[in-house]
């Protein structure tokens, strides 16, 4: 019978045998010694007595007596000074809502007055409109207060095809006026001044009135007419002799100047003469001061200067000498120095925007 080799034991390289559990002696040490020795040392010391912050010595309790007086003290203090002061500041405030209170009712009743006098102007106009001498010569239109119709021309002006523009448009996705084929805020400036010029007497540019005190401005990439956008295309009505106005118009620098715009960049536009146009008022025109107006009386004849010798008098047709007067005074046919002479009113329509010139397109 065959017998089999016994396993050698294995041995460690210095020739001692390792325990298998000897990796655990470590986790065996901490769980026996928790505790560092020095914390037992430590108690030892102090006899076992625990440690304590309060200090024993009567310094220390003076000391920490003198904290705890002074602490409460503050408090006291602070608390009495509150109470005192609530009367004080409740005072305040009462005092505050009856100057609110107050300051309401008077603004209440103000706007009760401003209401009356709007009511009270109001009726004063239609009374005056009834009247039919609300408005003689029509400053209202003429200044842009009032609605007014007539005939004229109409102009429409569009940017170039390809630009862009127009309400459903990103304004970020264009080109801005960088492109050449729209329309910017002087091309309009240029336009509205030769139609001034040309004879037009109202001028609306997409409904908004323009006036003497309008003004045509660039925001980014949008025209503004008195701080309004507008958006192309842009339809311009001047009111006036529609055929006299579209030949002075062609013939002003503004209508070569659309003419060169087409031309060049594409830029459309139409000039038509209309029988029957509708303009209406301006929007943000405020009256501020007005005063009745009284026809004023004639001053009397005088008698004229008494002539040099020699120089004969002369009588106008129809004119009397009174008999009192004296032999060289004689009525003179002359108009004097304090007679008052009738004043022609300027035609409607001569005054210019302020907006200024438009220069050419670089």
């Amino acid at each position: 019978m065959v017998s089999m080799p016994a396993t050698p034991t294995p041995s460690a390289p210095n020739g001692r045998y390792n325990r298998p559990d000897a990796s655990m002696s470590l986790l065996t040490n901490v769980m026996d010694h928790s505790l560092d020795e020095g914390y037992a040392e430590a108690a030892a010391a102090r006899g076992g007595a625990p440690d304590s912050r309060i200090p024993g010595t009567l310094p220390g309790l003076l000391t920490l007596g003198a904290g705890l007086a002074l602490v409460g003290a503050v408090v006291t203090v602070g608390a009495v000074n509150a109470h005192k002061a609530e009367p004080s500041l409740a005072k305040e405030r009462d005092a505050l809502i009856h100057r609110i209170n107050d300051s309401n009712t008077s603004a209440d009743r103000l706007q009760k007055q401003v209401q009356e006098l709007r009511l009270k102007v109001d009726s004063t106009q239609q009374q005056a409109l009834a009247s039919g001498d609300a408005d003689p010569g029509g400053v209202s239109g003429a200044v842009g207060l009032g609605q007014v119709t007539g005939p004229g021309v109409k102009l429409v002006l569009e940017d170039a095809a390809g630009t862009g523009s127009g309400g459903n448009v990103d304004p970020r996705a264009g080109q801005g006026f960088s492109n050449s084929g729209r329309l910017r805020d002087r091309d309009l400036q240029l336009v509205v001044n030769g139609l001034w010029g040309s004879g037009a007497e109202a001028i609306a540019i997409n409904g908004q009135r323009l006036t003497a005190l309008s003004a045509i401005r660039a925001a980014g990439e949008a025209v503004l007419v008195d701080n309004r956008p507008l958006v192309p295309p842009y339809n311009i009505q001047a009111i006036g002799d529609g055929s006299k106005l579209l030949t002075a118009f062609e013939k002003d620098m503004a209508g070569q100047y659309l003419r060169l715009l087409q031309e060049q960049y594409g830029i459309k536009s139409t000039l038509s003469v209309q029988k029957n146009l509708t303009l209406p008022a301006a929007v943000g025109v405020t009256l501020r001061t007005a005063q009745p107006v009284t026809p004023e009386a004639s001053p009397p004849a005088t008698a004229g200067a008494t002539p040099p010798a020699g120089a004969g008098t002369q009588e106008s047709p129809g004119a009397s000498v009174s008999p009192s007067a004296s032999p060289s005074a004689s009525a003179s046919s002359a108009p004097t120095s304090g007679a008052s002479t009738a004043k022609r009113r300027p035609p409607t329509g001569t005054t210019k925007t302020t907006t200024g010139t438009g220069a050419a397109r670089p």
